[in-house]
């Protein structure tokens, strides 16, 4: 009760306005909070590789398969983002993920980029690039394509251009395999 006999001490308008920027003010920290993308955490590429996904960065699409590109936050020229929930997310310039030294990961090969893969234990994929001067991930979580697939071939173009192969060797053998 003494906390209502305050209350009621209070002018009118400020018990009327009381609640509504209470509530704003949980609104916006909560908003604070979120905005971040803790889970997308930038590579940190050494100087040569840091070119390389520095001009993949300007070459990527800005939507792949009606996917908008909506970059995770912070910015960073070695990660890019499609969609929003669930969203498929490139890294550039990390190391090489584990899951490339298996023989049985290995992925398509989609012009002329040969790509690695593993699943991601909640029905989506990992993708990563082989044979390249800079390591390209792909994350397509479940349900983003009808194909767990299909946009890879929309980041082969700007991959080609941006990074070498390792030693000028051709990347469309596809791990040597000839596919």
């Amino acid at each position: 009760m003494r906390s209502r006999e305050l209350l009621n001490r209070l002018p009118a308008p400020v018990r009327w306005l009381a609640p509504p920027a209470v509530l704003l003010s949980c609104t916006a920290l909560l908003a604070f909070v979120w905005s971040g993308d803790p889970d997308v955490k930038p590579p940190t590429p050494e100087a040569q590789v840091a070119q390389y996904c520095e001009a993949l960065d300007a070459k990527l699409p800005a939507d792949v398969l009606g996917h908008p590109r909506k970059d995770p936050s912070p910015a960073s020229p070695y990660t890019a983002a499609w969609a929003s929930s669930p969203r498929t997310v490139l890294t550039c310039g990390g190391d090489r993920p584990d899951y490339m030294s298996a023989f049985d990961r290995k992925g398509p090969c989609i012009d002329e980029v040969s790509w690695g893969m593993d699943k991601d234990g909640e029905g989506g994929y990992w993708f990563a690039t082989g044979l390249r001067k800079a390591y390209v991930e792909v994350h397509v979580p479940a349900g983003a394509y009808t194909n767990y697939a299909d946009p890879l071939s929309s980041y082969t173009e700007a991959i080609r251009s941006a990074i070498p192969t390792i030693n000028g060797t051709a990347d469309s053998d596809c791990f040597g395999d000839g596919a």
